[in-house]
């Protein structure tokens, strides 16, 4: 039996058709294909020109799963940036899917925890949950665009997905400098609310190399000149992160400043949503920089700042933690849902 996944954001849509494995739990990728969304009118478009001019030799996948990024009310979703209405139940009629089920693209992540091959992720703490009630309880946190966080149940087969907003929590300064650059984003953006999303993302990371580079000594670095552009280019904006790893990687003494302070935000607010969720499960990173970081988060310091909560530091050493390294970890938990929905339908 055959299930379609599809991972759609506002830049790309992946789409993938699955199969299922007899002598495995985890899907079983046959094809796939990624479109430039903004190419496109329509989603349905695209699943016309995928499943009949593409995948016209397999099997018509049963059921679907699509990870959509935006919130989902009543199997109904909207994709502010591209102007698309979707309806799951529009598109089981339309493409005779047995089960069509729209999930935010973050949350269902959840789903492919238990699926998970070696090859896909990388523990950096262990820890230890043998006395812990909350053995079901994981929680899942993204940087990238933006800063997804989400939680889940997963008890044998059966597995509960909580979605959370907790990436737009207020951003608690720590320092004097964090201090510093707090004001400085409410004075740039304009805006009295700070959010953790603001710091912990792609855009933050950018965020806070424009904070730096806006100081007296950094006058003659090579990155100014970009700034000025950046106001009228998202593009130039969302570029600007592999620009700042790649200067810190090289030995540039501000942007290693730059990056450390982003990973002790980023390790902060870890420690933080490992201690309100307390999931002994396991605390999962993921997103589009996870496997960027992936070193730096094995180091020492990270794993210091994480687990700097004063008292209840022992806690937080005993919470797995985990580094999700798949980049195409949102289609395959999406499969993984798809593959469940098989029973459904």
């Amino acid at each position: 039996m055959n299930f379609l996944a599809c991972d759609l954001g506002g830049t790309k849509v992946l789409l993938g058709i699955f199969k299922k494995n007899v002598n495995a739990d985890f899907p079983n990728l046959i094809f796939k294909k990624k479109y430039i969304s903004s190419h496109w009118d329509s989603l349905d478009f695209i699943l016309e020109d995928f499943l009949k001019n593409e995948c016209k030799k397999f099997n018509h996948p049963l059921s679907a799963c699509f990870a959509v990024a935006g919130p989902i009310t009543n199997n109904n979703a909207k994709i502010i940036n591209l102007s698309w209405n979707i309806s799951g139940d529009g598109l089981k009629k339309k493409f005779k899917f047995k089960s069509c089920e729209l999930v935010n693209d973050f949350a269902v992540q959840i789903y492919g925890i238990p699926f998970l091959q070696k090859n896909q992720y990388s523990t950096i703490q262990i820890g230890d949950n043998s006395a812990s009630s909350n053995k079901d309880l994981h929680a899942i946190v993204g940087a990238g665009t933006g800063l997804g966080i989400a939680r889940g149940l997963i008890t044998g087969s059966k597995i509960k997905v909580l979605a959370s907003e907790g990436g737009h929590v207020e951003y608690s300064p720590k320092s004097e400098l964090e201090w510093e650059l707090k004001n400085w984003l409410k004075n740039s953006l304009k805006d009295e609310r700070i959010s953790c999303e603001r710091i912990v993302s792609g855009i933050g990371l950018s965020r806070i190399a424009e904070w730096r580079l806006s100081k007296p000594d950094a006058i003659n670095h090579p990155l100014r000149k970009y700034f000025k552009e950046l106001k009228i280019s998202d593009t130039l904006r969302k570029e600007l992160p592999e620009k700042i790893c790649n200067l810190s990687n090289q030995g540039d003494t501000l942007m290693i400043e730059v990056e450390r302070m982003w990973l002790e935000a980023y390790a902060s607010l870890l420690g933080d949503v490992a201690l309100q969720e307390l999931c002994f499960g396991g605390l999962w990173i993921s997103g589009g920089t996870a496997p960027k970081h992936f070193r730096n988060f094995k180091s020492d310091l990270f794993m210091k700042q994480f687990s700097d909560k004063g008292r209840l530091k022992d806690i937080l050493k005993n919470i797995p933690v985990n580094v999700i390294l798949d980049e195409e970890f949102g289609l395959f938990s999406a499969a993984c849902r798809a593959k469940m929905l098989l029973r459904v339908g």
